[in-house]
């Protein structure tokens, strides 16, 4: 790998943002300098002037869903997707692939059927499931990042949901292996508990769907994630944030030490329950879309330090199981696609209550990394760590066109929707991998393990 100075007015370093040279040399950060240090005799420059430049994003929840769904998405389309959006590093969910990842022989059908596509880098999240607690600790040799669960029916049938005693079995090793756990944080008490009143409603209305999934659901599964966390000593994430409700139990449990992070989602920040038209499903995600004051109220725990990232849970599927023609909330698949989007999403959401654009860098790119264990690698403009870069410009604005998104299916609740930022240019490792609108050179991503 050839040498390159990228120098730029607005480079986000750890210090803050300064104009500044950054000098790479075998796919590494060797130094952030002065803006007018030239680097080595004869290395190549990449001018980025105004542009802000800011360590490649990490995206830590992403369904990839090949093999065995690759007609839902596939490491080629997901992984251009992502550099078309900044994101030089993924890690992929155990589900909805066939086999899910939840046994070491599964592992290494995934890391086979990724080989030789990737875009970005990708790494690896592992699952927990009733009866696979003998294949945590091979998976963890093998290197996944950590452990997903879910705490109600996923929606496939290779990735059943644990109880709480399924999880007490698994806590104890994956404190020993110092992994994380992370979990979809709903139980299916509170949501029982709602469907007679909800007997008649119309499935059509993101009212009735909205209702269906109560905010209790996600406290209870929160409170029980934060006994693990105490009882054992596990270090908990609790992944896709909806609910205000959930915020002050976090926020205490920070407060007494417990290792827990949290994240939320771009369209948890960006859309809100009551603009959510009849029929539309391409809204439909569980937990839902809640309203406009939750929404801000999850702007304010991102600010406040209380949710540590933002992380977009792309989860594509064929048009047809968004159930379009029908508009039934309750038949249509769960999950928005937002790879490509995610950055300028949540960057359109921070400029209009006038957050500044480098604290993206930190939601984005530096706790990613540190919940999947790459700190020191990934998520910042440092000597030592991987060229990872994103190019972009905060103040230019373009408008959603479905049919320019490479990710596999066209399909986004977003088409349409003016954003604000583009991105210019990605470099994984020191090499070019988008630039002006265009994927460059053959797939360079890596597979990375823990």
């Amino acid at each position: 790998m050839s040498a390159l100075v990228v120098r730029g007015r607005r480079v986000v370093t750890p210090e803050g943002v300064r104009p500044a040279s950054v000098h790479v040399a075998g796919g590494v950060i060797v130094a952030v300098a002065a803006y007018d240090d030239a680097g080595p005799s004869g290395a190549p420059r990449l001018e980025a002037g105004e542009l802000l430049v800011m360590p490649g994003l990490l995206d830590t929840h992403v369904h990839v869903d090949e093999p065995g769904r690759t007609e839902w998405e596939g490491f080629r389309t997901a992984t251009r997707a992502a550099a078309a959006g900044g994101v030089t590093t993924l890690v992929d969910m155990p589900l909805n692939s066939i086999p899910a990842t939840t046994s070491v022989a599964a592992f290494q059908v995934k890391l086979a059927a990724a080989a030789g596509q990737l875009a970005v880098d990708v790494g690896f999240w592992g699952g927990v499931v009733p009866g696979n607690a003998g294949e945590l600790r091979g998976l963890a040799e093998a290197g996944v990042f950590g452990y997903k669960c879910f705490l109600v029916p996923s929606g496939v049938a290779e990735f059943a949901a644990v109880t709480e005693a399924d999880l007490r079995m698994a806590a104890p090793l994956l404190a020993e292996l110092g992994l994380p756990l992370l979990a979809h944080a709903e139980l299916p008490g509170p949501i029982a508990a709602v469907e007679a009143a909800l007997a008649g409603a119309s499935p059509r209305s993101h009212a009735t769907w909205l209702a269906s999934r109560p905010p209790a659901a996600e406290g209870e599964a929160v409170a029980l994630l934060l006994r693990l966390a105490r009882d054992y000593g596990l270090q908990v994430h609790v992944v896709h944030v909806s609910a205000r409700e959930v915020l002050s139990p976090l926020r205490a449990a920070r407060e007494l030490g417990l290792p827990v992070t949290a994240e939320t989602c771009p369209h948890y920040l960006t859309f809100a329950a009551e603009e959510i038209p009849d029929g539309a499903t391409t809204f439909k995600c569980a937990p839902p879309i809640r309203e406009r004051a939750n929404n801000e109220a999850l702007w304010r725990a991102l600010e406040a330090g209380d949710l540590d990232l933002v992380a977009s849970d792309h989860s594509p599927c064929p048009p047809a199981m968004k159930e379009l023609t029908t508009g039934d909330f309750f038949r249509a698949w769960g999950g928005i696609a937002s790879l490509e989007l995610g950055l300028a999403a949540v960057w359109s959401g921070a400029r209009r209550r006038g957050i500044a654009a480098e604290k993206l860098a930190q939601w984005m790119a530096a706790a990613p990394a540190a919940l999947a264990g790459l700190a020191g690698r990934k998520g910042a403009l440092a000597p030592g760590h991987d060229a990872d870069l994103v190019l972009w410009d905060p103040e230019a604005t373009f408008r959603v066109d479905p049919a320019a998104l490479r990710q596999r299916h066209l399909l986004t609740p977003y088409a349409g929707r003016e954003l604000h930022g583009v991105v210019v240019t990605t470099i994984l490792r020191g090499e070019v991998v988008y630039d002006g609108g265009q994927l460059r050179g053959e797939p360079r991503g890596r597979i990375l393990r823990r």
